[in-house]
C-alpha cells in the first residue's frame, strides 16, 4: 500500500522561459501546447500556464533587449523536468529558461488545474503615436510656512 500512496505523490516545478520577442501570439500557443503535451505524455499534470508578455530584459538576450516571458506551473518528476528542458533547449524560438521545485510529495488531487492567463507587458515606449515621456524635473521647493504664526501682526 506504501508504493501507491508514494506513485501518486508527485513534486511541484516552475519553469519560466523566454521567448523571442517577434513572435505572434500563434506561436506562443504553439509553444503553449508542445510543452503541455509533454507534461501529459510524461505523467504530469500542469496547473497553469501564464503568458506575462512582452518585457525588457535587464540586458540584451540573445541580441533583443526584450522578450516574452511565459511561467509554467506543473507536477511531475524530475524526469519530466528533464525532458520539459530538453525540449526547450531544441526549440530555436526561446533563448532562456529555468526550472525550480517548489515543493516535494503534492498530492495532484490538491492541485486544481486553472486557467490559462495572458498579461499585457509593458507599453512599447518607440510605438509610434505614444506621447512623449515627460523628464522628471523637480519642482521648487515652496517655503514652508509655521502655522502658529498666523495670527495678525501688531503695527
Amino acid at each position: 500500500m506504501a508504493e501507491t500512496t508514494a506513485a501518486q505523490r508527485l513534486r511541484e516545478y516552475e519553469t519560466i522561459f523566454l521567448v523571442k520577442p517577434d513572435l505572434t501570439d500563434d506561436n506562443v500557443d504553439r509553444l503553449k501546447e508542445r510543452v503541455r503535451g509533454i507534461v501529459n505524455r510524461e505523467g504530469g499534470k500542469l496547473i497553469r500556464f501564464t503568458v506575462w508578455g512582452k518585457k525588457k530584459t535587464l540586458y540584451p538576450v540573445a541580441k533583443q533587449p526584450r522578450a516574452i516571458y511565459v511561467h509554467t506551473h506543473f507536477l511531475g518528476d524530475s524526469k519530466l523536468v528533464a525532458e520539459v528542458e530538453r525540449n526547450l533547449r531544441n526549440i530555436d524560438e526561446v533563448t532562456r529558461y529555468l526550472s525550480v521545485k517548489l515543493a516535494d510529495e503534492v498530492d495532484p488531487e490538491s492541485r486544481p488545474v486553472l486557467e490559462d492567463v495572458k498579461m499585457a507587458g509593458d507599453v512599447e515606449e518607440t510605438r509610434p503615436g505614444a506621447p512623449e515621456r515627460e523628464s522628471f524635473r523637480a519642482e521648487p521647493a515652496e517655503e514652508a510656512v509655521d502655522t502658529e504664526e498666523e495670527a495678525p501682526e501688531e503695527a
